[in-house]
C-alpha cells in the first residue's frame, strides 16, 4: 500500500538571499510541518520531490534502529527541520 500524503508549501526569500520553504505534510497517520532552507530558488515540483526524499530518508533511519546491529548516527541535516503537528 502506497503512502498517500499531501504536501503544501510556501516560500519566502530571506535577507541573506536564501529561500525558506515552510511545508505541511497531511497524512492519514500523522500530520507534520517543517522548514527547508535552500540557497537558490527551484520549481515547486523539485522542492516537493526534495521534501519527499528527505522525509523518506528520515523514515528509513527510524526503521533501522536495531540494538543488535547499531548503525553510526547519520549527520543531522541543518537545512531541514521536521515537527509533529
Amino acid at each position: 500500500m502506497e503512502n498517500q500524503e499531501k504536501i503544501n508549501i510556501t516560500t519566502k526569500q530571506l535577507a541573506s538571499g536564501n529561500h525558506q520553504v515552510k511545508f505541511f505534510v497531511e497524512d492519514d497517520s500523522k500530520n507534520q510541518y517543517g522548514y527547508l532552507l535552500m540557497s537558490e530558488p527551484k520549481p515547486v515540483g523539485e522542492i516537493i520531490a526534495e521534501i519527499q526524499q528527505r522525509l523518506e530518508k528520515r523514515r528509513m533511519a527510524e526503521k533501522q534502529i536495531n540494538p543488535l546491529f547499531p548503525l553510526a548516527p547519520s549527520q543531522e541535516d541543518s537545512n531541514f527541520y521536521l515537527f509533529s503537528a
